[in-house]
């Protein structure tokens, strides 16, 4: 059975929610569940006021309390509700009893899917706004494995009834999605969207699994959430997996690279080797509950105005090859990045960067659009339990090596700064290897794409084979396209 829209102009106007799922409704084969927790059954109304629902809706449910709820699906290990593990196990349960219940030998062309969420709109003292897992276990031919489409959501109303209709939209939104526009998923992120306004929820994880996605990189997804202003920032694990920056971030402590990584050098690392065994050996730094984690802003994507999606994948893959978790945002001042990680922990956390960088950071054209100017960015940066670990650099016209001691900041910002290096803010990262430090991943990169040699000892070990046996960056100008290292094939 095709259900593949194909020149569907219906998109151009945006179909009504009603249409959408109309449409569902009147597909014969279609037919599936709705188990909904915590916010009503919002998502499967909009199904029952279309019209034609008999012949879609297998089941509808709200296992609302926590008894009932624990009963049907089992009791979590840290006895949560609102998890991605809960929601998991809804799916399964849910389609296990479609494929119990619903005979093939009946009914041979149906395909089954299931939808879920869980959720937790705004709390009475308006503390919480509230967030959500949302997902769909789905076919999209009768007797084909299972896809899945998994997202994490948080809300931005201050009202649990508009939270609720915010909730049965996005449902709506990515059921008909899943659908009609699984072979495009690019499209189907921006269709999640569809009656929505980014001022009511935002999306910070989404991960595609199944034999309709097989070829989807999880990583690339992030970017794209990103990209269309769904988030400010979304983080991935060395496997390419989307991971909700909460269940990372929360109560840790946070020690993040900020760089472009293009390729990732020795400095690169040593900075990061070199600043962790500071970091860690902090009083107010438990080493156990210590991140580690490399920042690329959007801002260094960009080429030309554009993202270059290949590029970043190859930049990615090389973080990840390394074992590296990374964090695509839209910030381009550090005080909004320690800002962003303030969202989930009090706990000290720690910048790693280059004298280059702290330069900059005391630069005022950036914080022009603040009221405050400099002094609230500061504010917001340095007046948090923060600590920077600073790299030293060798000044290339002198050849001095320049530390916090010796870097010239701009003459209005030298009291500004002096404060906050006497104040034990600033931290040199005293054992560092001089032989290095004129690697800079831009003439790498240059020379690479010269064709040049020499440029592979300035990497780390192993790198430069990847680079090589892949084709990043343009190596021997034979890109071999969009695909993971872990996919990928050695030509």
């Amino acid at each position: 059975m095709e259900i593949t829209i194909k020149g569907d102009k219906e998109f151009d106007d945006v179909p009504s929610l009603k249409s959408k799922a109309l449409r569902i409704n009147l597909n014969e084969n279609i037919y599936g569940s709705f188990a909904e927790i915590g916010a009503g059954q919002e998502t499967c109304r909009h199904f029952f006021r279309a019209g034609g629902a008999s012949g879609t809706i297998a089941k509808a449910m709200s296992a609302y309390d926590k008894s009932f709820s624990d009963a049907i699906y089992g009791v979590e290990d840290d006895g949560r509700y609102v998890t991605e593990a809960r929601l998991r196990k809804m799916l399964s349960h849910e389609m296990n009893l479609m494929e119990k219940r619903i005979t093939r030998d009946e009914h041979p062309d149906k395909i089954f899917f299931t939808y879920a969420n869980t959720v937790a709109t705004i709390d009475f003292a308006k503390q919480f706004k509230g967030h959500g897992w949302v997902g769909i276990k789905y076919q999209v031919e009768a007797g084909q494995e299972y896809n899945e489409i998994i997202l994490h959501l948080r809300f931005k109303e201050t009202d649990a009834r508009l939270q609720q209709e915010t909730l049965g939209v996005l449902g709506t939104n990515l059921i008909y999605g899943a659908f009609y526009k699984y072979n495009k998923p690019k499209s189907l992120l921006k269709y999640l969207y569809d009656h929505l306004d980014k001022d009511q929820l935002e999306i910070d994880t989404i991960n595609f699994s199944g034999p309709v996605f097989k070829d989807i990189d999880n990583r690339l997804m992030s970017l794209q959430l990103v990209k269309n202003n769904m988030t400010d920032a979304v983080v991935f694990g060395p496997d390419g997996t989307n991971i909700l920056p909460a269940r990372i971030f929360y109560k840790k402590n946070i020690l993040a690279l900020r760089g472009s990584f293009r390729p990732v050098t020795k400095v690169n690392m040593a900075m990061y080797k070199k600043s962790y065994e500071m970091f860690v050996k902090e009083n107010k730094v438990d080493e156990k509950k210590t991140v580690v984690v490399f920042e690329i802003t959007l801002s260094n994507l960009r080429a030309e105005g554009e993202i270059d999606e290949q590029d970043f994948m190859d930049r990615a893959d090389l973080l990840c090859s390394l074992g590296q978790t990374v964090m695509i945002s839209n910030f381009q001042e550090y005080y909004k990045v320690v800002e962003y990680f303030s969202n989930f922990t009090k706990a000290r956390m720690g910048l790693a960067m280059g004298v280059n960088n702290m330069v900059d950071i005391f630069d005022e054209k950036y914080y022009r659009h603040l009221s405050g100017g400099i002094l609230e960015a500061f504010g917001k940066l340095f007046f948090k339990d923060l600590k920077v670990y600073l790299y030293p650099m060798i000044d290339p016209e002198t050849g001095e090596l320049l530390t916090s001691e010796n870097l010239k900041v701009y003459p209005r910002m030298k009291e500004l700064y002096k404060f906050f290096k006497y104040n034990g803010k600033v931290i040199d990262i005293e054992d560092y290897d001089t032989s290095i430090m004129s690697v800079f991943s831009r003439e790498i990169l240059q020379m690479i794409d010269n064709g040049e040699r020499g440029w592979e000892d300035k990497l780390p070990e192993g790198t430069a084979d990847l680079i090589k046996d892949y084709r990043l960056f343009g190596y021997s100008r034979k890109p071999l396209g969009s695909i993971s290292i872990k996919k990928r094939t050695k030509k």
